[in-house]
């Protein structure tokens, strides 16, 4: 796990020197991606510099360091991540007669695509990874992005050259003019991330998960995919398992097993995240099951009762007999990490479950310094309460008559919120849904719309960003792009459209900015590209079985850890939110929403007082969209307001 950058000089104006100079500077702007190590290269007599920040976990010693150089001297690359199945590759007939210098994977990819190529090289490799690649014959940069999006890299295309980084901060560093796109912050408020290919900054470009930017050395920038998410969905569904259940759970086991003991590869300690629920606990016990030394578990607590699940976490971990390492979060430690996030996150970001993530990965890098987690599950194996509600719900709504739905919505959203959270408390806290009143009125917003907006209004943070922020449209965001899988698919149609936006966008850049930050890396088994596309391959119903989510994976789980320490209603990684910003985030949250400075002049502040004035008085609770606000205003005080090293111009 690293950070990397670059440029290249379309104009030839710029000597060696201030390249060297300028992409030091973009790594420098992200040495806690990469404390162990920071390399620059350029061209001797070229437009092209690339640069390293690294973080050593395959081969600590110099052989491993970059930028790296191929034995033939062509290719020279920079890349963020770790390939698990490289020795597999090396011991591949194209690899025949290597010699190799050292014992890293990045060796590895960067002989093979030396030999072989670039494209059939990603077909081979198996990781997670960000790849910026100069190939000195061509003079062409190939920047790179990983199948499901894992890691993250953006460029900036001016007329005289184009930057490349794994953080936005990196082309701050460099005097960039970065100028906020009004579409893309009221896209913010809507889903709390801005989706790649877009960023806050009109000059900011994100590559998309599976893609390949090339980018020749006069300026001619083409872009591909090399692996589709909505393709892989489309040949699962035309070619569904036909096996019976437990040959799929056969089979599934043996891909997570392989997928687990493969990211367990390190020359460095490891654990795993452990919240005690289905996708964690399932690859803490694939990890203890692989036999090695034992496996460090990790969790956080709340003293909250409504927010913890440590308790549940300690159980498991108990049960497979793990190093368990446990953290009990104040109030004040969570908030002491608020006044950072702008930092931790260069793009406004306000998934507030970024609060626990950077604490997990604190107390996670105090011991080890790689980390397993279960991101993906729910995306991959059916996990959340909207597929449930797709389900059960979606596919009759479909035929229902337009006016009916309008009817129902109508009276969702006619009753009461204090009513709706204290009906909800009647039942049996293993059984208590969380924030009630939030799910049933999002509910009742999104009844009556077709499938495209339908997903958005779920997603939607702000419920109507164009009220919130002055003369600003939202951005396309390319559902309508997304393949349709037929009126019989509603809930794959949501997990595809999760895949291919809020995965990659909000539950994968949370984890990299939240970990980075104390230069820990995570990797995520669950979204081993295999597991993914045997997944799509199955039918629903080992998916969703009598309101049960992850029927399958759970079936694997049990296997290792009794049912009767995983089941109970799903909580997600949430904090108590609406009740600090109604508390001890009241001040913090009143100066950022100060009606002469919010927003810079692009958020409405008479509209954003009312929120705030409501959620104040408890009328409605505005949590998510006024964390959104202030998660947008605590950005922009930081990285958008003019300052010397915004405004001026290296070149």
């Amino acid at each position: 796990m690293c950070g990397v950058a670059g440029m290249i000089d379309f104009s030839g104006s710029r000597d060696t020197a201030t390249l060297d100079r300028m992409a030091r500077a973009m790594a420098d702007a992200m040495a806690y991606r990469g404390p162990d190590g920071c390399g620059v290269w350029h061209e001797p007599d070229g437009p092209t510099a690339l640069s390293h920040r690294r973080l050593a976990i395959i081969d600590l010693t110099e052989t491993g360091a970059q930028p790296m150089s191929s034995a033939d001297g062509r290719w020279v690359m920079s890349y963020n991540g770790e390939i698990y199945n490289a020795e597999q590759v090396a011991a591949e007939s194209h690899m025949a007669g290597l010699i190799r210098r050292g014992t890293s994977d990045t060796e590895i990819v960067l002989e093979s695509i030396a030999r072989i190529g670039l494209e059939r090289t990603l077909e081979k490799i198996n990781g997670m990874f960000a790849i910026a690649l100069w190939d000195r014959k061509m003079r062409t940069l190939h920047l790179v992005r990983d199948r499901l999006g894992v890691k993250p890299l953006a460029y900036v295309k001016t007329n005289d050259g184009l930057w490349f980084a794994s953080e936005l901060k990196a082309f701050a560093a460099v005097g960039l003019t970065l100028t906020v796109d009004p579409s893309a912050a009221a896209t913010f408020l809507r889903f709390a991330c801005v989706p790649a290919p877009f960023s806050i900054y009109r000059e900011v470009t994100k590559l998309k998960p599976g893609e390949i930017v090339s980018v020749t050395a006069n300026g001619q920038v083409t872009r591909q995919q090399y692996w589709s998410a909505g393709e892989v969905a489309l040949a699962g569904l035309a070619a569904p398992f036909t096996g019976s259940e437990a040959a799929a759970e056969e089979q599934l086991h043996a891909l997570l097993a392989d997928a687990v003991a493969g990211q367990m590869v390190s020359d460095v300690p490891l654990g795993v995240f452990l919240s005690g629920g289905v996708d964690s606990s399932t690859v803490a016990a694939l990890m203890v099951s692989s036999k090695r030394s034992r496996v460090r578990t990790f969790s956080i607590g709340f003293s909250d009762l409504d927010y913890d699940e440590s308790s549940h976490a300690r159980a498991v971990a108990r049960h497979l007999d793990t190093e368990h390492h446990e953290l009990t979060v104040s109030t004040q430690d969570a908030l002491d990490i608020v006044p950072q996030l702008a930092e931790m996150y260069d793009e406004p970001f306000a998934d507030s479950s970024q609060i626990p993530t950077h604490l997990i990965s604190k107390l996670s890098r105090a011991y080890v310094t790689v980390a397993l987690s279960g991101d993906g599950g729910d995306e991959v194996f059916a996990g959340y309460n909207r597929y449930t509600l797709g389900h059960g719900l979606g596919e009759r709504l479909a035929t229902m008559p337009r006016f009916a739905r309008y009817g129902l919505a109508a009276a969702l959203r006619a009753a009461p919120e204090g009513f709706i959270d204290a009906a909800a408390k009647l039942a049996p806290r293993h059984l208590r849904p969380s924030q009630p009143a939030v799910k049933f009125k999002k509910l009742a917003a999104v009844l009556p719309l077709e499938r495209d907006a339908f997903y958005a209004q779920l997603l939607s943070q702000c419920p109507d960003p164009a009220a919130l922020m002055r003369g600003a449209r939202e951005l396309d965001i390319g559902l309508g792009a997304v393949p349709r899988l037929g009126p019989h698919h509603l809930v794959e149609q949501l997990q595809l459209f999760d895949t291919l936006t809020y995965l990659p966008d909000d539950i994968l850049q949370k984890v990299d900015r939240a970990s980075m930050a104390v230069s820990l890396e995570v990797r995520p088994p669950l979204l081993d590209h295999r597991v993914v596309e045997f997944a799509w391959r199955l039918p629903r119903r080992f998916k969703i079985r009598g309101g049960e989510t992850k029927h399958i994976l759970r079936r694997i789980l049990y296997r290792y850890v009794p049912r009767g320490l995983i089941e109970r209603p799903k909580m997600g990684f949430a904090v108590p939110l609406s009740a600090w910003l109604r508390g001890p985030l009241r001040d913090w949250a009143e100066d950022l929403l100060d009606p002469v400075r919010l927003g810079g002049g692009l958020l409405d502040s008479r509209a954003v007082r009312t929120l705030w004035d409501q959620h104040l008085r408890n009328d409605h609770n505005w949590a998510y969209a006024l964390w959104t606000i202030l998660m947008y205003e605590s950005w922009r005080r930081r990285w958008a307001s003019p300052s010397p090293t915004m405004s001026s111009q290296s070149r």
